[in-house]
């Protein structure tokens, strides 16, 4: 595959509802449980600061996305929050970290200072290798901070980078 990372178009919309809602519908990493209909994510999509896909320029394929938006407002206002979400056919293949390193790249350039993670679930142990490998610190865990799909709870951490 030749991945590009690149800002999303109102065309790739359909791609980018498909992945984000298997991430929802599994249940492990996303903290919506509602899936995004059409409309809804359009308005989603289109609400945050910055969307990127990770296009396969052979196929055309977008395989997977990330959102990037402030974490807060006002005096805590420089500190973005981004999503990631890889469709599962194509997990495993470096796409996350092209991801989250252009992510890093848009923060910067809208003005962000910091990238910040609320809430990584802490088994989801592929996330937090990759925000490790790029240099991003775990700020501790809260317990019982993500509820699973069959009712049991599981540690979130909160992870961020100085930009």
């Amino acid at each position: 595959m030749n991945i590009y990372i690149r800002g999303y178009r109102n065309s790739d919309v359909p791609s980018m509802i498909n992945i984000w809602n298997e991430v929802v519908e599994e249940g492990n990493a996303f903290p919506q449980e509602e899936c995004l209909t059409e409309e809804t994510g359009v308005a989603f999509f289109g609400g945050q600061t910055h969307c990127g896909v990770a296009e396969d320029m052979d196929s055309k394929k977008i395989f997977g996305l990330y959102i990037l938006h402030p974490n807060n407002v006002g005096r805590c206002g420089h500190i973005s929050n981004a999503s990631y979400a890889v469709s599962s056919e194509s997990r495993g293949l470096h796409i996350g970290k092209k991801l989250v390193q252009d992510s890093m790249a848009q923060a910067k350039q809208y003005g962000f200072t910091v990238l910040q993670f609320n809430a990584v679930v802490a088994t989801n142990i592929h996330a937090r290798r990759l925000y490790e490998q790029l240099g991003f610190q775990q700020l501790g865990t809260i317990p019982g901070g993500f509820r699973m799909p069959d009712g049991r709870y599981e540690e979130i951490c909160p992870y961020y980078i100085s930009l």
